[in-house]
């Protein structure tokens, strides 16, 4: 097993010898460039950290992450390519490969203690909902270095009065503080997907006591986003009238003009179950 991150030729073997085909399915898109490995591990600070890799595919980026990290844990979805991740991790004893549904997966449970760093080449169909439970639900991770489609990255970072401004930026602007580290061309790749990727930072910052709260009325506010806030968030809470004024919002603003804030002063207003 080389100590270099897998080459395109490496992946295609590795696939070849298990007579597997990339599955769209699952998404799976490898990472075919060795620099861009090397990259993304060095902007992840894995340092002696504890990490775990979703769709660890052939085990490219877990073999780099292995090298700096005290400790990976590897999540893969598709039991075919178990044998080969297992294969090219074998010489390293602080990997361990797990066959799970990421999407599926109590964080929490399965990554005892805090301080976990999330590393990931996500498959665009369940990207978004992964990185948006983790930080809702799994504070025991508390960094996130994600391979996303570009426009979901850019959505995750997008801001009041931006044409991909919605609840996935609540949610983020609630529990973290993020960037985009770097893009990503579709050509590193094997194979190349239809898209450009970009890798976005996350790092967990303490959310507000009614994040939670303000996420449902995000969620009605973008849920009928071209309704003035007074009527979209009636489905919502029984006084929308009562908690804009109480929160000194105008009702006659839109869910996109909010900040995560003012979501979260919304939600301090009136009763709650």
């Amino acid at each position: 097993m080389s100590d270099q991150a897998q080459s395109r030729s490496r992946i295609r073997s590795l696939l070849s010898e298990q007579g597997h085909q990339p599955n769209q399915n699952y998404g799976q898109n490898f990472l075919a460039e060795p620099e861009l490995v090397a990259d993304i591990v060095s902007i992840g600070a894995v340092e002696g950290r504890k990490v775990v890799e979703v769709g660890a595919g052939t085990g490219t980026l877990t073999r780099e992450l292995a090298n700096r990290a005290s400790r990976v844990i590897a999540i893969e979805i598709d039991r075919h390519l178990i044998p080969v991740l297992e294969t090219e991790t074998a010489m390293l004893e602080n990997v361990d490969v797990v066959c799970a549904d990421a999407a599926a997966v109590d964080f929490d449970v399965m990554l005892p203690g805090d301080d976990w760093v999330m590393v990931a080449n996500l498959p665009y169909n369940v990207g978004t909902g992964i990185v948006l439970d983790t930080l809702r639900n799994a504070r025991s991770v508390n960094r996130f270095v994600v391979m996303v489609q570009k426009e979901v990255g850019e959505r995750f970072l997008a801001g009041p009065g931006s044409k991909v401004y919605g609840v996935p930026s609540v949610i983020v602007g609630l529990h973290a503080d993020g960037r985009i580290a770097r893009r990503v061309p579709r050509h590193v790749f094997e194979p190349a997907p239809s898209v450009d990727s970009v890798v976005v930072v996350l790092d967990r910052v303490e959310a507000p006591a009614e994040a939670e709260r303000a996420i449902v009325l995000a969620q009605a506010g973008f849920g009928q986003r071209r309704k003035m806030l007074r009527r979209s968030l009636a489905t919502a809470v029984d006084d929308p009238n009562a908690m804009l004024d109480a929160a000194g919002i105008d009702g006659t603003r839109r869910a996109e003009e909010l900040t995560p804030s003012d979501y979260v002063d919304l939600a301090r207003q009136g009763e709650w179950e």
